[in-house]
């Protein structure tokens, strides 16, 4: 990595466009580079950087996915074309060092995702998750040049996303004992068991059954896993660890709701993740906000703008696709 100040010029292709090339995610050395551009600029997620290239690079089996990079190491883009659609293609992760910021990197690795993605089909590009493998719900909010590169290319916002957060350190601490509710739960003929590497498989297809196989993947590759059972039948499930300082997914069978089995579970995770020395963890992509707040004091901190935009089946010349802006009626396109 270069340092502040010291910048190399940015080798640039026909056009004007910095070269970019695909990632040897396999190759230690060029996987640590990787790391380390997330690390300098994921400001908010410095300390989970290495993790989160880790995960990107290891998918669920059959994804379809890349990792583009610029030919200096200074900038990467994750894309991977959705499980559920094959026409919708997302952007993972994009980030440029510090060092090699507006250069036009973050631009270059855009187009070149987008590019990727419509030869693979896609008809449309999201900023935003691709469960069960992903950064983030979209863009923090805080991100304010991410969001500005977006909007510049046609990018339109079409959803909020909210992760909350769970502090496990102040009166929460003391309140994470999950016995007495276990021993209600065992009153109804409730048990609540870890997931040990035997029972991994049981959950997943339980998961699997009531959800998806996205949540599904994540309950099998958890670092915690716990589940209830009632007359040998799995209920419910919580866990955590696909993302270190994460927690979920969890969930309880429909006909199993309202008797504090989720309670229990998220407890059980939680306690384990304090023990991991974690002082809070982050409730991701969180859907009833209100559960979590009256069960453990979480609140909601980290907010996420999704983003979309259509692929004409063909790139203009400059790279990118001009739009027609929703507001304004105009047309959109790359600015000189």
């Amino acid at each position: 990595m270069t340092a502040p100040g010291d910048v190399p010029a940015t080798p640039r292709r026909a056009g004007g466009t910095p070269a970019v090339r695909e990632a040897v995610t396999g190759d230690a050395a060029e996987a640590a580079a990787l790391a380390e551009i997330a690390r300098a600029a994921l400001v908010h997620d410095a300390a989970e950087a290495a993790d989160l290239v880790a995960r990107l690079a290891d998918p669920p089996a059959d994804r379809s996915w890349t990792a583009l990079v610029t030919r200096d190491l200074d900038g990467v883009v994750f894309a991977s074309v959705s499980g559920r659609d094959p026409r919708v293609g997302h952007v993972d992760l994009l980030a440029v060092h510090p060092a090699a910021q507006g250069a036009g990197l973050g631009r270059a690795l855009l187009v070149a995702a987008e590019e990727w993605l419509r030869d693979r089909g896609a008809v449309e590009v999201r900023l935003a998750g691709n469960p069960p493998c992903y950064a983030w719900p979209g863009i923090d909010v805080r991100h304010t040049p991410a969001t500005c590169l977006a909007e510049s290319l046609g990018y339109r916002r079409y959803h909020v996303a909210v992760n909350m957060t769970a502090d496990l350190t102040g009166d929460l601490a003391g309140d994470l004992s999950a016995d007495a509710g276990a021993a209600r739960l065992e009153e109804r003929g409730i048990t609540v068991h870890a997931a040990a590497p035997g029972d991994r498989a049981a959950v997943r297809d339980f998961v699997a059954a009531q959800w998806h196989a996205g949540w599904a993947w994540e309950a099998e590759r958890a670092t915690g896993c716990h589940y209830a059972l009632r007359e040998g039948e799995i209920i419910g499930f919580a866990s955590w660890g696909a993302r270190p300082a994460w927690f979920g997914p969890m969930g309880t069978a429909p006909a199993a709701r309202g008797l504090g089995v989720g309670g229990v579970l998220m407890r059980r995770c939680l306690a384990e993740q304090r023990a991991a020395g974690l002082g809070s963890v982050q409730i991701g992509w969180a859907g009833p906000l209100r559960f979590y707040s009256r069960e453990i004091g979480a609140y909601a901190e980290r907010v996420f703008w999704l983003y979309r935009r259509d692929l004409p089946r063909e790139a203009s010349a400059t790279g990118t696709d001009p739009l027609t802006d929703p507001l304004t009626g105009l047309r959109r396109g790359r600015r000189p």
